[in-house]
């Protein structure tokens, strides 16, 4: 009888009108009753649950905490012992650092400082804040320098940050001369500098400046590093130094001249340079360039001909430029002292050489060289024959 009832009086109800229907919303609902909850905490009321890290205690409501921080809400979701316990003890983290991020937990704000800022990282991977983890690590690698690099490439490893550890390692490869000289560096094991030495990456204008690092560690603690001289100075690539700077530095500097197998070394470096018949012998390494990969080169144009002209006749150009990938453009660069087309050209020690080549009249056999860092070129020594 009531169901028989309870259906006549539903066929009776007319059919609502959508006209008749509206939505009414408040967007910032959440936001604003977060804040309240976080007023609410602060005058200590309606906590239900208490942090503790050593002589610190933080009392927060476990629903704000599960609903913002992924790992509680593992552990008051899932029937873990910690979901009745009243007092929760958080083992191996700051207490700054977990006071922070709860106050995140309420109002989704979070100052991030260089004090703070390695803190806040392992007490993000801890609580699986992955956002805060990636804000923390952009934090790092946008404040990257020479004297913190090295630090910063440990503490990436250690944390599991691919990302920063890779920016690092970038940093290193490209500012090398200058992390050498840090008291990072300096401090560094000697498996690390080992490592370190043995990179094709390493953006250097010559081999001499490795040279150097690796003599300036071993120098910072010589009685407890002299005996690394050795298996260090095999990583360094000395045949591509100068053989002034192998005969004036290298052999006389007292470290080396102390140690049978470091001469022995210097003289393969020298028989490098007098004996090239020999040099397929040497391990491939040492012969090896570095080259920064991290680093985008430039590309220069030299000379060549009028777009008049023809490979037969016109006017040779004295005109330069040089083209740079990052920037994506052209620029002129200061002009050679002679107009030359059909002109070698090389790099060497960061110097652009400009040989020989055609004026429109004669074949030269005059050479100049650039130097990008005054823009200006001048003149060296000529040939014996000239060529183009």
């Amino acid at each position: 009888m009531l169901e028989a009832a309870a259906a006549a009086a539903a066929a009776a109800e007319p059919e609502l009108d959508p006209e008749d229907l509206v939505h009414f919303s408040v967007g910032d609902l959440p936001s604003r009753g977060y804040g309240v909850m976080g007023e609410i905490r602060r005058q200590g009321k309606l906590c239900d649950v208490t942090l503790k890290v050593g002589d610190h205690k933080f009392s927060a409501h476990r629903i704000v905490l599960a609903a913002s921080i992924p790992y509680f809400h593992a552990m008051f979701t899932n029937d873990m012992m910690e979901c009745k316990q009243e007092e929760i003890v958080m083992q191996g983290m700051d207490p700054s650092a977990l006071e922070a991020l709860i106050n995140f937990a309420y109002n989704g704000h979070l100052a991030i400082d260089q004090q703070n800022v390695q803190s806040l990282l392992m007490g993000a991977s801890f609580l699986q804040l992955q956002n805060i983890k990636d804000a923390c690590c952009t934090f790092l690698r946008e404040r990257l320098h020479p004297k913190n690099c090295l630090g910063v490439r440990q503490f990436a490893e250690t944390m599991m940050c691919a990302v920063l550890y890779d920016a690092a390692n970038s940093f290193i490869h490209q500012h090398f001369v200058e992390v050498s000289m840090s008291e990072e560096f300096l401090a560094l094991p000697f498996e690390d500098v080992l490592e370190l030495v043995s990179r094709d990456e390493l953006n250097v204008k010559s081999e001499e400046q490795v040279f150097e690092a690796a003599l300036a560690w071993i120098r910072y603690d010589r009685d407890q590093r002299e005996s690394f001289l050795p298996e260090l100075l095999s990583k360094i690539r000395l045949p591509l130094c100068r053989p002034q700077f192998l005969t004036d530095r290298v052999q006389q500097d007292d470290l080396v001249r102390c140690c049978h197998k470091c001469r022995d070394l210097v003289d393969e470096a020298k028989d490098y340079h007098l004996m090239p018949e020999r040099r397929p012998h040497l391990p491939a390494f040492k012969t090896r360039p570095r080259c920064c990969t991290s680093i985008a080169g430039l590309i220069y144009a030299v000379g060549g001909l009028n777009s008049a002209a023809n490979f037969y006749a016109g006017d040779s150009l004295n005109v330069v430029e040089v083209f740079d990938p990052i920037a994506n453009r052209w620029e002129k660069c200061q002009p050679m002292t002679t107009a030359r087309s059909r002109v070698g050209v090389a790099v060497v020690n960061g110097l652009l050489y400009a040989i020989g080549g055609y004026d429109g009249q004669l074949r030269l056999s005059t050479v100049e060289v650039y130097n990008p860092e005054t823009d200006s070129w001048s003149k060296v020594e000529s040939m014996n024959s000239k060529r183009r």
